[in-house]
């Protein structure tokens, strides 16, 4: 029988209200100041789970009233052109957020193309400076995943400060701006990752555990302490289903508060782009 007093954390219903936020916003910006937040998104190539995960990106950018583009360049560009492209957006005072789809095609150098975004239109965060201002907890953008995770905390009250962490898995674009934003709230942050001796010994002693491995089902219920809260962050597909990091239906049995798979940090992730899209806009217009 299922805990019924878990909480879900429900990334869906808290992401459709700050899109009504949002909303209201760009209104504002149009009647006052005549101008519509825009967000250009550069795919190089075919990838079908790119140009999937952008189709949404743009429905959710046009129900808000966000002007959104993308830039669709062929899988053979040349790193040149592609930074020639960029460098247009970097310049159009119209684009208030540039994003890059990952990954680029090999012959490309990403850490080239990321350097060379904008870092006041660099939504995904991945421009050293944005990450340098993470680090010292500073005002910049940080990637909007994490950034959701920690909207969602909020939107709950669930309080950080003092409590055990556990975050699994390390990426640049999750684990570890994860960590630091949970650093940067005085939580006391463990980072587990796949040559992590024994992950089970970080998980079953924290508070919260933050899974962002993509592997399914990592997270069993006997590496989670009663009373614990759990969010998964994974997104994977098995039998043609959507499931996370975590065995949900027995996790959810120990744990105090759960995010769903799908349903919970996903919506969550697409709100922050939005939000920090409307951001730039403002910050552009106070220049």
């Amino acid at each position: 029988m299922a805990n019924e007093e878990t909480l879900i954390l429900d990334g869906s219903a808290k992401s459709k209200e700050i899109q009504e936020e949002i909303k209201a916003e760009v209104e504002q910006l149009k009647e006052e100041e005549g101008v519509v937040p825009g967000l250009s998104i550069i795919f190089v190539g075919d990838n079908p789970a790119s140009a999937s995960y952008i189709k949404l990106q743009q429905r959710v950018c046009s129900k808000v009233g966000i002007d959104s583009e993308v830039v669709d360049l062929p899988e053979d560009i040349s790193q040149e052109d592609l930074l020639a492209e960029l460098d247009k957006l970097n310049n159009d005072d119209s684009v208030n957020g540039i994003l890059i789809q990952l990954p680029l095609p090999d012959h490309i150098d990403e850490k080239k193309v990321i350097g060379s975004i904008n870092p006041e239109k660099d939504l995904d965060a991945f421009h050293p400076y944005n990450i340098g201002e993470l680090v010292i907890d500073g005002d910049a953008y940080v990637p909007c995943t994490p950034e959701g995770v920690m909207a969602l905390i909020d939107k709950y009250d669930i309080d950080v400060k003092g409590k055990d962490v556990t975050v699994v898995g390390h990426s640049n674009i999750v684990g570890k701006p994860m960590a630091l934003l949970l650093l940067n709230r005085n939580a006391t942050v463990s980072v587990c990752h796949i040559d992590t001796k024994d992950t089970a010994s970080y998980t079953k002693n924290s508070d919260i555990v933050v899974v962002a491995a993509g592997v399914p089902n990592l997270i069993t219920a006997d590496m989670v302490k009663e009373g614990a809260i759990v969010i998964d962050v994974g997104i994977n597909q098995v039998d043609g289903k959507i499931v996370g990091d975590v065995d949900f239906e027995n996790v959810k049995e120990k744990a105090a508060a759960i995010t769903p798979v799908p349903g919970g940090a996903g919506p969550m992730t697409i709100a922050m782009l939005l939000k920090d899209t409307v951001r730039s806009c403002k910050n552009m217009l106070n220049k």
